[in-house]
């Protein structure tokens, strides 16, 4: 499965780069069933497990016969702490115990996967460049989820740095903070959002910077048209232009200019030499 571009956004909203994300992480095909048994042994592993009931032999009490054995008419009994007693103990109550289940590793990093890519299929996925807070903020941070267009139930995942994000974050009721190396397949998908920073996204990326805004775009020379004819733009200011003779067109190859120069030299030396060293013409009979 290819991967998925995702701009990456400044705190203010604005658009810096674009990130190509990792196809082995945003693009697993999720496996629900898969999914299903991981969650469900994250929340067992949360519970504490402290509950406990006391057995009739635990209740304080009922060491003598309430009444003798015959002849009161009711059934015997031999102690007011049994479990169909008032204050008895219970039967079968529970005890404290622990509800973690083996979970391999190759399960909890594949559940992971398909919650990350599920949520980046659906384009619940975001990245910034970083949390610019320069006091622990409550208002500026709800701004920031403002421009950034983050609405409903959001996880910010942070790296343990962000102390100052953190601090702004936590407040906020509908956003859920989770360290990047504690990201779990459960708090993915208990959001609707999942917002990363350059240092929290998993994977691995191919970043791609964003051109400035006011930055100048040189655009490409326009290829000739059909009708341009092969070496115009190159031909010289002194091109010989053909000349007609007769019913043909002689074509001449363009001449450079100091080849012309070299060559009107040539012509006019030979001429000025032959004047003055021709012998005088002698008349017929002397």
């Amino acid at each position: 499965m290819t991967g998925t571009s995702l701009e990456v956004r400044a705190q203010d909203g604005r658009v810096t780069a674009t990130v190509e994300l990792d196809p082995e992480v945003f693009g697993a095909r999720p496996n629900v069933h898969l999914m299903h048994q991981v969650v469900t042994a994250q929340l067992a592993a949360g519970r504490a497990g402290t509950q406990s009931t006391k057995t009739r032999a635990e209740v304080s009490g009922g060491g003598a016969k309430p009444y003798k054995q015959k002849g009161t008419g009711r059934a015997r009994q031999g102690s007011t702490r049994a479990p169909h007693f008032a204050g008895g103990g219970v039967a079968l109550g529970p005890k404290p115990r622990s509800y973690r289940q083996r979970t391999p590793r190759k399960m909890i990093q594949l559940a992971l996967r398909g919650a990350l890519s599920d949520r980046a299929g659906a384009g619940q996925v975001m990245v910034v460049e970083g949390w610019d807070f320069d006091v622990p903020s409550t208002k500026a941070a709800r701004a920031a989820l403002s421009a950034l267009g983050i609405t409903g139930r959001a996880m910010i995942v942070l790296s343990r740095g962000d102390e100052r994000a953190f601090k702004s974050f936590r407040n906020l009721t509908e956003i859920d903070i989770v360290l990047s190396g504690e990201l779990a397949a459960y708090d993915v998908l208990c959001s609707d959002s999942v917002v990363f920073t350059r240092q929290t996204l998993p994977g691995n990326n191919s970043w791609a910077e964003a051109p400035a805004a006011d930055a100048e775009v040189t655009k490409p020379a326009p290829p000739p048209g059909p009708d341009a004819q092969p070496g115009t733009e190159t031909e010289p200011a002194n091109a010989e232009i053909p000349s007609e003779v007769g019913d043909e067109e002689t074509v001449t190859e363009p001449v450079p200019a100091q080849a012309m120069a070299t060559a009107d030299e040539a012509a006019t030396a030979p001429a000025t030499a032959g004047e003055a060293a021709a012998p005088p013409e002698t008349e017929e009979g002397a």
